[in-house]
């Protein structure tokens, strides 16, 4: 495939990012707040949201990150107006959340259940302010933009023994391929590169990078033991095991070969947006829902998730493509798959082949092809926790 010839449009946003979708955010600061959300949402046919339990009763470190996914979404390239929906009394700065949407070019409206006088009145004006960025954002078209542009979520969930010999291995050709024109690719899960984390510092780009990566896993080790849990109750799952996957090691030989062969340039915090160019690692956990949320939130404006058992989530404001790692998974949920690397294990395909195509489904799906997740109204969201609820 000649890379420069690849044809990509989106919507360039005043920051200088590209959006792949064009989304009207309606977005809850506070679970006191959801159910607002949503029926703005049921007045403002075409605008989006999400639940989630964050927001309150957080503090320190925890509430940092909770505020820094607020920001990575109200700000995101794919959303073009956000409508920040807030109770009163959260414990973070919601006017500084709205003027950083704006000065990110976003149309911005800042609903406020108590100064509004009540839920009634909170709805009508989200609504209104919904409805006005709707009509505006119907008017906007789609104009070329670069790979270079393109920050890609890598995620597997589900995953079982052939993960790691088609689905995985055909991502990282597309990471690979992504990173030679340009673009960024995120490699997550920290909880899956242990037991493969060395083979990953000795990708890094430079000796701190390296010793990045084994910190961020070392420091996932100690937390869990810390907690006095055996990490290997959840990881490998027992999906995975049903799946065929035996230790966490073999789970991480096969998580590791979404990031491809490239160099790794950064390590990141969760939620938070790559500097680099090339290869990053996010700091993650393996739950889905919480490992999107943070990629999509540090930019990534789309998400390849590849799974063995047919695991169906999304999210709200970013396509997700799922990949099956084989035919029974994708014959089975294929209402949930958009893509299947079956070939590769019948030995009809192999995983350049696969990924070259899988390649060609992401450039469809930037240039505005509906993901099944997307058509199917998946809009999962969580956030990574790192304290206690108070």
């Amino acid at each position: 495939m000649n890379l420069a010839g690849v044809q990509l449009t989106g919507y360039r946003r005043a920051d200088g990012r590209a959006g792949v979708r064009n989304h009207v955010l309606v977005m809850p600061l506070s679970y006191e707040v959801n159910q607002v959300a949503e029926r703005i949402c049921a007045e403002a046919a075409g605008a989006v949201t999400f639940r989630h339990q964050h927001g309150i009763a957080q503090t320190g470190d925890d509430l940092a990150q909770t505020v820094r996914v607020f920001r990575g979404f109200a700000t995101h390239p794919n959303v073009f107006g956000v409508v920040l929906v807030a109770w009163g009394g959260e414990p973070f700065d919601v006017q500084a959340l709205a003027a950083e949407a704006e000065q990110a070019g976003k149309r911005v409206a800042l609903v406020s259940l108590r100064q509004a006088g009540g839920i009634r009145q909170a709805i009508a004006q989200g609504a209104a302010a919904a409805r006005a960025f709707l009509e505006a954002r119907d008017r906007v078209r789609r104009e070329p933009i670069s790979l270079a542009d393109i920050i890609l979520g890598t995620e597997c969930g589900g995953s079982d023994a052939c993960s790691g010999i088609s689905a995985n291995p055909a991502l990282g050709v597309v990471s690979d391929m992504l990173v030679a024109a340009g673009g960024t690719s995120i490699l997550a899960e920290t909880t899956e590169l242990i037991g493969a984390e060395h083979l990953l510092a000795a990708r890094a780009a430079s000796p701190d990078v390296a010793e990045r990566i084994l910190y961020i896993v070392r420091r996932m080790e100690e937390n869990a033991m810390h907690m006095g849990v055996d990490i290997r109750g959840a990881q490998p799952s027992p999906g995975n095991i049903e799946g065929g996957i035996t230790t966490i090691e073999e789970k991480s030989l096969g998580c590791i070969h979404k990031g491809g062969t490239s160099p790794v340039r950064e390590v990141v915090e969760y939620a938070e947006r790559p500097r680099e160019k090339g290869l990053v690692i996010m700091d993650t956990p393996g739950h889905d829902i919480e490992q999107a949320t943070g990629m999509v939130a540090g930019g990534a404006q789309i998400i390849i998730f590849t799974t063995g058992r047919g695991t169906p989530t999304g999210s709200p404001i970013a396509p997700v493509i799922k990949v099956a790692t084989n035919d029974f998974t994708y014959e089975r949920m294929r209402a949930n798959i958009d893509f299947n690397c079956g070939g590769v294990i019948r030995g009809v395909e192999t995983v350049e082949e696969a990924g070259r195509r899988l390649f060609q489904t992401m450039i469809d799906v930037i240039n505005g092809a509906l993901t099944q997740s997307e058509r199917l109204g998946h809009r999962e969201f969580g956030i990574y926790r790192i304290g206690q609820s108070l």
